[in-house]
């Protein structure tokens, strides 16, 4: 049974930085492509991050590019979200993602991955 598993997340002020982790378990992602989202309730699902599976090229929202990072270890089929200089705008409960299909290119939108986490609350307070 394939698992995604967030954390990380918390409470922290504006200003300050969090690492998010995704945990992978039942197939290996090695090769995938890989991103991160975020949701508000009554809102729907924004693409934040993604890491292609090739070549480990990233792709960001315009919101967090220069803020935040994603990156992976492929050993250890984790994939990692810093996020620096956070915004009270950036509270939301973030999710990782995997293409199901295995596909290594990036994806910017929901649709585009099969598997996801069960989310990780992020608020930043002002």
């Amino acid at each position: 049974q394939v698992q995604l598993g967030e954390s990380g997340g918390g409470l922290v002020q504006a200003g300050g930085s969090l690492r998010l982790s995704c945990a992978a378990s039942g197939r290996t992602f090695s090769g995938s492509a890989m991103g991160w989202f975020r949701q508000l309730p009554g809102k729907e699902r924004e693409f934040v991050a993604a890491i292609r599976g090739s070549d480990d090229g990233t792709y960001y929202a315009d919101s967090v590019k220069g803020r935040f990072t994603i990156s992976r270890d492929r050993a250890k089929n984790m994939v990692y979200l810093q996020m620096n200089s956070l915004k009270p705008e950036d509270t939301a409960v973030y999710y990782c993602a995997a293409r199901a299909d295995g596909g290594a290119g990036l994806r910017t939108t929901p649709a585009g991955y099969g598997y996801w986490g069960q989310g990780t609350q992020v608020t930043v307070s002002s």
